[in-house]
C-alpha cells in the first residue's frame, strides 16, 4: 500500500496491512472483470485501499468484516468508473477492446465454486469474448452480474454497492445473465474452437486464401485495438473476403521476422505475434459452430504488459 508522502502517520493499533493485502488478488479479480483492463483494475484497487486508510480509527474498528467492506467499496469505485467510461471511450483512438489475459494469470482467478453448473461462468469470466458482452451491459448490470454470478456476493450486499434493493439487484443480475446467454449462444466447444483456430493458423501461415475463407463466417467481424500507439485498423473489418485479405496482408507486411506463439487462454487457443521475443500482437477468435464469427486483435502495448513480463 502506498501513501502520498513520507511523513504519513504510522498505522494505528489494530490496522493490519498484511491482512488487508491478502485481499488484493480478490479485489483485482473483481475489478478486472468489471472494468476490462489491468490498469483500470489497479487504479480501482488502489483507490479502495486509500479509502480504508482515510477512515478514522473508530470507523475501522467498527468494521466487523474488512474483506467484505473492501469488496463493497471496490464495487462502488468500479461502478463510478463504468459510469464515466463512455466519455473516455469517445476520446480513445480507434476501436477499444478489453485487455486479453495470457494463460496462467493466477491473480485474476475466480474463487472456487462448489456448484459444477457455475464452472462455465467461472472459466469464461476473464475471456475476451465474455468481457466484450459485459461491455454492452449497463454499469449496474455488470457490477451485479460479476459480484453475484462470479463471486457469489449476496444480493443484499450488492444493494449496498449499487444503491438499490436486494430484489432490484436480483433483477439486474437476471437481466445481465439473460443478455450474456443470448449473446454467447452458439459458441463452439473448446475442442471445436481449437480445431478451427488451428485451421485458421495453417491457412494464414501458408497464404491460403481459400483455406481462410473456409473457416471464416461470411459475416465475420474483425476489430483491432492499437490505442493510437500501434498501427491497427481504425474501423472494424467486415465480411469473410475482406477479413481474409486483411489477415494475409498483415502477414506479408510483417515479413519473415514475425514470430508466432500459441497459448491456452480463457478463450481457448490464442495466437500471439512479435519479433525478437517480444509480443506486440495478440489475436483472439470467437468460434460459432464451425467458423470464426469474430476476431479481436490487441496491439495496444499498454494492454500487453502481462504478455511481456520481462519487458
Amino acid at each position: 500500500m502506498t501513501t502520498d508522502g513520507d511523513d504519513a502517520p504510522a498505522p494505528e493499533a489494530g490496522f493490519d496491512p498484511a491482512s488487508l493485502d491478502a485481499e488484493r488478488g480478490l479485489l483485482m479479480s473483481l475489478a478486472y472483470r468489471m472494468l476490462g483492463t489491468v490498469a483500470d483494475a489497479e487504479d480501482a484497487v488502489q483507490e479502495t485501499y486509500a479509502r480504508w486508510v482515510r477512515l478514522a480509527p473508530a470507523e475501522r474498528e467498527a468494521i466487523e468484516n474488512p474483506a467484505a467492506w473492501l469488496t463493497r467499496v471496490v464495487g462502488r469505485v468500479c461502478l463510478d468508473q463504468l459510469g464515466s467510461a463512455r466519455a473516455r471511450r469517445e476520446a480513445y483512438v480507434g476501436e477499444w477492446l478489453p485487455e486479453p489475459l495470457p494463460g496462467g494469470a493466477g491473480m485474476f482467478a475466480a474463487p472456487p465454486s462448489t456448484d459444477p453448473l457455475d464452472r462455465v461462468t467461472l472459466d469464461e469470466s476473464v475471456s475476451t469474448a465474455l468481457l466484450i458482452v459485459l461491455e454492452s451491459l449497463t454499469p449496474a448490470e455488470r457490477v451485479a452480474f460479476v459480484l453475484h454470478d462470479v463471486f457469489a456476493v449476496p444480493y443484499a450486499e450488492i444493494g449496498e454497492v449499487v444503491g438499490r434493493s436486494p430484489e432490484a439487484c436480483r433483477q439486474l443480475a437476471s437481466s445481465a445473465r439473460r443478455h450474456v446467454r443470448e449473446r454467447r449462444s452458439g459458441t463452439a466447444t473448446r475442442e471445436r474452437h481449437d480445431e478451427v483456430v488451428r485451421a485458421f493458423m495453417a491457412a494464414a501461415g501458408t497464404g491460403d486464401l481459400d483455406g481462410l475463407l473456409a473457416v471464416l463466417d461470411p459475416e465475420v467481424r474483425l476489430v483491432s485495438d492499437g490505442g493510437g500507439v500501434a498501427s491497427s485498423a481504425r474501423r472494424p473489418v467486415l465480411g469473410a473476403d475482406h477479413v481474409a485479405r486483411f489477415v494475409l496482408g498483415l502477414k506479408e507486411k510483417r515479413g519473415p521476422a514475425l514470430q508466432l506463439s500459441v497459448g491456452e487462454t480463457a478463450d481457448g487457443l490464442t495466437l500471439a505475434f512479435g519479433e525478437d521475443g517480444a509480443i506486440d500482437t495478440v489475436l483472439v477468435a470467437d468460434v460459432r459452430g464451425d467458423r470464426i464469427a469474430s476476431i479481436w486483435i490487441m496491439r495496444n502495448p499498454a494492454k500487453l504488459r502481462l504478455w511481456n513480463p520481462t519487458g
